[in-house]
């Protein structure tokens, strides 16, 4: 009987799985620590802050709409001139609005001077949604405001004696002077016009455009939105008489806080657009726990 030759076996090869493609080597993967960022005081105060100025301006608007429109001088009514209106002509279906200001004007129907309610037109400044109460209710709107704008002060002073006496402003806010060189701020102007934002070491710390703008905000249009109020209340006028006639006269004290309202309202929707484009959840959670991640620097490529 003759053997059968036995046929020779394939060599096996040891096949690795292949890499995960989503996942980089550890040796590339960038090492990310948390710093400490915000403090305690910072933080609420911030929250805070947020909550006093939502309901101020939707009470603000109530207040707005009892008559929308700004003069400036002492004096201000139907027949001035104003510098600022939003204004309504026709009736029912023919309801028609603008937004003027100056010799600009521009038209608004269903959002501004005219809006829907119950699936009619109906002149109103700003529409329901926008205003506290929603309906038309003066007084209401009024001592809304009041109330918040007394518990906007008290924050504000609890927060300017914190920044004062622990050495936020100056160690948090001032911008040190190399951050302040022409060259430095042109460059932070075209980082930020791309969406481009600091890592490593220069994310520790608030850039000079951030600086500039917090102190604006702090130390000018939060004030000047509450020494314009002052000078519109009757009581404030009996404890400082004479800030009507620094200021202009109450409508101008009107418009200036109209305005310093709206700038306010401007950083924020820009602060908020800059929280989301440079990390949502790293800055949310830096404003909740006061802790912020960054990249270590001698990771970055």
């Amino acid at each position: 009987m003759q053997n059968t030759p036995t046929p020779p076996v394939a060599p096996t090869l040891a096949v690795e799985p292949p890499p995960d493609v989503d996942r980089p080597p550890e040796a590339e993967r960038p090492r990310i620590t948390l710093v400490r960022r915000h403090g305690v005081v910072v933080r609420l105060s911030h929250w805070f802050n947020l909550v006093c100025v939502v309901f101020l301006l939707a009470s603000g608007l109530q207040i707005f709409n009892a008559h929308p429109r700004l003069y400036l001088g002492k004096f201000g009514a139907d027949n001035d001139h104003a510098v600022f209106e939003i204004a309504s002509t026709g009736s029912g279906e023919s309801l028609r609005a603008s937004l003027r200001i100056g010799g600009l004007s521009v038209p608004t129907t269903g959002v501004l001077g005219a809006s829907k309610e119950d699936g009619a037109l109906v002149e109103r400044a700003f529409p329901t949604w926008m205003t506290l109460p929603s309906y038309h209710d003066l007084g209401a709107g009024r001592r809304w405001h009041f109330t918040f704008a007394w518990l906007l002060l008290f924050n504000g002073l609890v927060y300017m004696a914190y920044g004062v006496f622990r050495g936020h402003f100056r160690r948090d806010l001032l911008p040190s002077r190399d951050q302040l060189t022409p060259g430095h701020l042109w460059h932070e102007v075209r980082e930020h016009a791309r969406l481009r934002f600091a890592k490593g070491e220069e994310a520790r710390r608030y850039n000079a455009l951030q600086k500039l703008t917090y102190l604006l905000v702090i130390f000018v249009l939060l004030p000047a939105m509450l020494v314009t109020g002052l000078a519109m209340s009757p009581g404030g006028n009996a404890m400082v008489p004479q800030l009507l006639d620094v200021l202009g006269g109450r409508a101008t004290a009107r418009t200036l806080h109209f305005v310093s309202a709206c700038s306010i309202v401007a950083f924020v929707i820009v602060h908020v657009a800059m929280v989301v484009a440079s990390g949502l959840w790293n800055n949310l959670r830096s404003m909740i726990t006061g802790r912020y991640a960054i990249q270590l620097e001698e990771d970055k490529q």
